[in-house]
């Protein structure tokens, strides 16, 4: 079974985003949202995270929360999404875990 793990948190904050990591599987997605976009900022540690995990691990971020932190350039591997698309990534998968 495939997981979608929602992270809104700030990856700076407290230890969510670095045991989301650790407990991604294969076949799983990480949707970053709200604050837990600046894991997307260059040269930052949970931007160098992200870039090492498994390439079977599905990254999405919302790109209306991108845009709301002023944080440009180029996501890597990370797809950025709308609201539509969340909601069919929360269908298309077989559990949604939410980091709160």
């Amino acid at each position: 079974m495939s997981t979608l793990h929602l992270l809104s948190h700030s990856p700076f904050g407290d230890s969510r985003f670095s045991t989301c990591l650790r407990l991604l599987a294969p076949g799983d997605g990480l949707l970053l949202s709200g604050d837990a976009v600046y894991a997307l900022q260059a040269g930052s540690q949970p931007l160098l995270d992200l870039q090492q995990l498994p390439a079977s691990v599905n990254l999405f971020a919302l790109q209306e929360d991108l845009l709301a932190r002023a944080l440009t350039g180029e996501p890597g591997r990370v797809t950025l999404i709308d609201y539509a698309t969340f909601v069919d990534l929360c269908v298309n998968f077989s559990r949604v875990n939410s980091w709160l």
